[in-house]
């Protein structure tokens, strides 16, 4: 990408026309004031620009912590089946590309909640043209910003907070699905209608498409904030999270791109090329249009009522985890010893001992069988009243 720099020239022009000016009132500038506004023009080079982001950073923050957080409040127990499909028009109007790129933009704002990374991040421009390097190199490769001071600091509160969030994402899909399986048990007094076909399948599948395709508004309220802590230089936001070294997943690192132009005054509204191309992730767009692409044909299979509770809690409240967490969070790191091989000692005789036929005689009780364990939830849930679990 080629960089979009912000040209600060304003202090300095402005202290060219008050020179100006005075030499209109006078002659000539005296030494002294010569000297002034040398000094005025170093100090004013020197002075690091306030913090930029632009408003569209904020509004796709904003859209992408309501609709995770909102997701994350579903559970299970649904008391008719028009619950279940207000639950599901909920869910499924997001766009993926939105989504993906709020997850980015909220990581930027978490980042900039870093006071260590911020001042971190200012300290090493000391001057317009130093601060223009070191932004052409970050857009160049916005993996530069993740090694600047303060970035371990940063990457922490992003990855806790998306932890906390992705989290209670699971946990909200972990209960609709148990209750997907819940009310198909005879025992429970929602099991006539769960077990019921959906009314209106094809109308609802269309509808859920149609929704896919709106972009969603951001609170007024919610994007305020965000901007505002955004700007704030750092503890706006109530977040923790312990420092983590890298390297980091791409939408940490986008985030820390993003968060690094912002410190150094390059994320304004003048720079929407470089802020957009940022909050590009990858990642978690494929995998949520992927995960559309799921819903969309588990409805269309979905019959009874609680089919569609469980397209609801897999394919949009746990895809939406998952996305997020393949996009935000280290994978996993399986470590594998190294092979130790053994000597084989030498072989024994084998002595096989037949035993003698037993007496003729009434026959020893048999050994009773071993105890049948009790069957897991999903077997018990899954058992019809006339057939018991099979052995």
């Amino acid at each position: 990408m080629r960089p979009v720099f912000l040209r600060r020239g304003l202090s300095v022009a402005a202290l060219a026309a008050v020179a100006v000016l005075a030499g209109c009132v006078s002659d000539a500038p005296t030494k002294a004031e010569i000297e002034a506004a040398r000094v005025a023009a170093e100090i004013a080079a020197r002075t690091p620009p306030r913090i930029r982001l632009n408003q569209s950073v904020a509004d796709a923050a904003a859209v992408y912590m309501a609709f995770s957080r909102d997701m994350a409040a579903l559970e299970g127990g649904f008391t008719d089946p028009e619950q279940i499909q207000a639950a599901l028009r909920r869910g499924a109007a997001y766009d993926p590309g939105q989504i993906s790129r709020g997850l980015v933009a909220y990581a930027s704002i978490l980042a900039l909640q870093s006071p260590e990374f911020v001042s971190g991040v200012r300290s090493l421009a000391d001057d317009q043209a130093t601060r223009e390097g070191l932004v052409a190199r970050i857009v160049a490769d916005p993996r530069h910003a993740s090694t600047l001071p303060g970035a371990d600091a940063a990457a922490g509160l992003v990855m806790a907070t998306l932890s906390a969030d992705i989290n209670a994402l699971a946990r909200a899909a972990n209960s609709i699905e148990n209750d997907a399986y819940a009310i198909q048990a005879p025992y429970d007094p929602r099991r006539s209608w769960g077990v019921a076909e959906v009314w209106g399948r094809e109308a609802r599948l269309e509808v859920a498409k149609v929704r896919s395709a709106q972009i969603m508004q951001p609170a007024a309220d919610e994007a305020s904030r965000l901007f505002e802590a955004a700007h704030s230089g750092g503890g706006a936001l109530p977040v923790s999270g312990a420092p983590r070294k890298p390297p980091y997943p791409p939408a940490v690192v986008n985030g820390l791109a993003l968060a690094a132009l912002a410190a150094l005054g390059y994320a304004g509204e003048n720079a929407r090329a470089n802020t957009d191309a940022l909050q590009f992730d990858r990642v978690s767009q494929g995998c949520l249009t992927m995960s559309k692409l799921n819903l969309f044909q588990c409805l269309a299979a979905s019959r009874p009522n609680y089919e569609d509770m469980f397209c609801l809690g897999r394919h949009i409240v746990r895809d939406l985890a998952t996305c997020s967490r393949g996009a935000a969070m280290p994978a996993p790191i399986v470590t594998v010893s190294d092979v130790v091989p053994v000597e084989a000692a030498p072989a024994e005789p084998v002595v096989i001992t037949v035993a003698p036929p037993a007496p003729a005689g009434p026959s020893a009780p048999a050994a009773p069988p071993a105890p049948r364990p009790a069957p897991s939830i999903t077997e018990r849930l899954n058992t019809g009243p006339d057939r018991a679990p099979s052995d």
